[in-house]
């Protein structure tokens, strides 16, 4: 068996995203509203957003990616690769925060992770 690489990583994590996301879309379209409703609560807690305190890990990143999914324009893979990167080298990533209303989020003035609160 060949070893993965974290890019390799980045890519299946975001395929498996847009899978799920695919699957949402299909709920949407038959239910209206279901995505804001029903799964941004739900996936926003399995993402952890909302717990202040808690700092990313490996555990919350898949829900994170899809997560991020949720919005117009789909995760970067360059910025997923850094934030698995940080998460495997045991460096926690740091959770994103808009510095003002419409401003891009990004961990301490940098360039913007798959974390959008």
């Amino acid at each position: 068996m060949a070893n993965v690489t974290t890019q390799q990583l980045a890519e299946l994590l975001i395929g498996i995203a847009r899978a799920q996301q695919a699957v949402i879309d299909a709920i949407e379209s038959q239910k209206a509203g279901y995505k804001l409703t029903h799964l941004a609560p739900v996936l926003t807690t399995a993402a952890k957003i909302r717990n202040t305190g808690h700092v990313p890990t490996l555990m919350d990143f898949p829900a994170r990616v899809l997560l991020s999914h949720q919005g117009r324009n789909p995760p970067d893979l360059a910025q997923v690769l850094r934030d698995l990167e940080a998460l495997l080298a045991g460096r926690p990533i740091a959770p994103a925060a808009p510095a003002a209303p419409g401003a891009v989020a990004t961990p301490g003035g940098g360039a913007p992770t798959i974390d959008r609160t």
